[in-house]
């Protein structure tokens, strides 16, 4: 039932993890076109780090575009670890701890995150990210939370 959170069925769990790797290691990997292709082109972002709620996908690209060019922004590596599945039928909550390492003009830096990504079964029934909310986990709170 559409709205109802109940243990995810295996097959939706299944789908909805494979369509989060997907977009994990797309953005992991530096494979920006297959990261972006992982959302529906009206999905919103909230990030700690921007000081607005991003409206859709294509302005979550300009946005990058302009931190690739301007700050030399690059990710180099993202782990993901403590996976949840919310199964609401033709929606899914995903959550997960990230450990991101990225690159800018200034240097090397790891960031310690939780990160929740709702998805949405798409026409074609896959999976797509409709919404994204990033906020900064403390170091020591996630390394001593380590698996």
């Amino acid at each position: 039932m559409t709205g109802k959170v109940h243990a995810p069925r295996p097959d939706v769990e299944r789908q909805v993890l494979e369509a989060a790797g997907r977009l994990v290691e797309a953005f992991g990997g530096g494979r920006v076109d297959e990261y972006f292709a992982c959302f529906h082109p009206r999905a919103t972002f909230v990030f700690y780090t921007t000081d607005r709620r991003l409206e859709s996908t294509a302005e979550w690209r300009e946005l990058w575009d302009s931190l690739e060019r301007d700050e030399g922004f690059r990710v180099l590596e993202c782990r993901s670890r403590k996976r949840r599945i919310q199964d609401l039928g033709e929606t899914a909550v995903f959550t997960h701890d990230v450990e991101t390492r990225v690159s800018t003009y200034a240097g090397e830096e790891t960031l310690y995150e939780r990160e929740t990504i709702v998805f949405a079964r798409g026409e074609e029934g896959g999976w797509l990210a409709v919404h994204e909310h990033l906020s900064p986990a403390a170091e020591a709170q996630y390394l001593r939370e380590s698996p």
